[in-house]
């Protein structure tokens, strides 16, 4: 490969065309669906979605992929020069859209670009993405795990995850410092909260001093109220918020609100 990456653009390009292979084996493609790739960068990914024949929109930041961007071009498959973080994706599809999202996106703007997509409010039926393995725990942990946290809680909130396959640094070129994980994120539809803005934030609260426990980080709350949901689950206020799984914390808010 002769193109110049780019370290200020997190660019590592997945090559092993046998993760390539499980990445595209994972997402059940019906024909009238859409994809939505971010972060292609000279195609490797691209050319194996391109198999599926349906509308691809690839969104990449650096215009010097464009030569090897461009031959993948045409009538399905379409290659916007833009930061995905900066563009508003209902320009780019309908809410009726049945959408997959692929990408192996720079570590260092993981969560961005998930809440990036959640906040579109359009049909994502599933996201597929290369993260930091270290990323890839913390977003699939369980209640209980010490990685488990805000952002689990988030994702969950929207989102069955899964963990698809570790992906050794040695598969990307350059090789980085650290290893990967592609993890799954499959829509479901379980929890409908009408202020989750005001949801989000009782759980980010309860999080916020993570060695402290329910006791301190919620004491602005009614403690009373929280302590008497907790007991139903053989709990107290002397747990943490890691212990506590987004069923929990979806009756300890309706208790409070």
């Amino acid at each position: 490969m002769d193109f110049k990456t780019k370290h200020s653009l997190g660019q590592n390009f997945l090559k092993d065309i046998t993760i390539i292979d499980k990445i595209v084996n994972s997402v059940n493609v019906n024909s009238d669906d859409k994809i939505l790739e971010i972060g292609p960068g000279i195609g490797y990914l691209t050319k194996e979605l391109k198999k599926f024949n349906v509308d691809l929109t690839a969104f990449e930041i650096d215009l010097d992929t464009k030569e090897y961007l461009s031959k993948l071009e045409d009538d399905k498959t379409k290659i916007i020069y833009e930061d995905f973080l900066k563009i508003n994706l209902n320009d780019y599809f309908n809410s009726t859209d049945n959408i997959h999202v692929i990408a192996n996106i720079p570590y260092y703007i993981t969560t961005p670009i998930i809440e990036h997509v959640i906040n579109s409010n359009l049909n994502i039926l599933d996201m597929t993405l290369m993260v930091q393995k270290e990323v890839a725990n913390r977003l699939t942990a369980s209640p209980c795990n010490k990685e488990y946290g805000y952002i689990s809680v988030y994702l969950n909130y929207y989102y069955d995850l899964k963990k698809i396959i570790d992906v050794p640094r040695k598969c990307f070129n350059p090789i980085p410092n650290v290893d990967s994980a592609v993890i799954q994120l499959v829509r479901h539809n379980k929890y409908k909260i009408d202020n989750e803005e005001q949801f989000f934030n009782f759980v980010s609260d309860a999080f916020k001093m993570k060695r402290k426990n329910l006791r301190n980080n919620l004491c602005n709350y009614n403690l009373n109220k929280i302590n008497e949901v907790l007991k139903k689950h053989n709990m107290d206020l002397t747990n943490r918020a890691e212990q506590l799984s987004i069923d929990i914390f979806i009756e300890l808010y309706y208790s409070i609100f």
